[in-house]
């Protein structure tokens, strides 16, 4: 039988390019080609300014935060147009990433933390059920009024989750949400792939290996 080490009360994932593959670039080639600007001049504009970062905080509505893109961009379209660009990021779950965690599910409580906002969480929750299944909790920023990689932002997802920050498992793609992590004592771990979590919970975590192998 395979057993999680005691060590973890759960295990915490990104979205984003740890659960669901993203690119940004569509996004923009729809508003381009929406609005009949160059591309490029879209692409070297969008930031993830303050604005991006207070939507995904929960301090901006959609529709603020389109208004703001409408400026930035120098691009004339509804929100309705905004909206159908800004979800088309999402594609498909991360290879590996669905057998993986239907394993883990009767191991130990799963569980996601993302930087998103509302407007996002909306389309994704109901196009990824299936794969969000397997999840207890689906922590999202907007909702906590925090984002990684602040270190609150973990103390707060720790509370959330009833849970002591040193005995969670946290997977992220971007070391300095990772490192964030850290800081707040968790144990995390910077992953692009289902294969690297795999590998991971083989080296470190799994006792023994018999279902899961690296």
């Amino acid at each position: 039988m395979t057993l999680l080490s005691s060590t973890i009360d759960c295990i915490v994932f990104d979205l984003g390019r740890v659960l669901i593959d993203l690119d940004f670039e569509l996004a923009f080639e729809y508003w381009a080609t929406a609005s009949g600007q160059e591309l490029t001049e879209i692409r070297s504009r969008f930031a993830l300014d303050d604005a991006y970062c207070a939507q995904e905080r929960g301090e901006i509505e959609a529709s603020d935060y389109f208004s703001h893109l409408r400026k930035t961009l120098g691009l004339d379209l509804s929100d309705e147009e905004f909206l159908f660009g800004w979800n088309s990021i999402f594609l498909e779950p991360v290879s590996g990433i669905e057998p993986l965690l239907n394993e883990l599910k009767p191991l130990k409580p799963l569980h996601v933390f993302s930087n998103t906002n509302a407007a996002h969480q909306e389309f994704w929750s109901q196009r990824y059920a299936d794969l969000l299944a397997p999840f207890q909790q689906i922590v999202c920023s907007h909702e906590l009024g925090a984002r990684k990689p602040g270190v609150e932002a973990f103390l707060q997802l720790a509370g959330q989750l009833s849970s002591s920050p040193g005995r969670m498992l946290f997977f992220d793609d971007l070391p300095e949400n990772v490192d964030g992590a850290r800081s707040a004592g968790l144990q995390a771990h910077c992953v692009r792939s289902a294969g690297e979590i795999r590998r991971i919970l083989a080296a470190d975590y799994l006792l023994p290996i018999d279902g899961l192998n690296p």
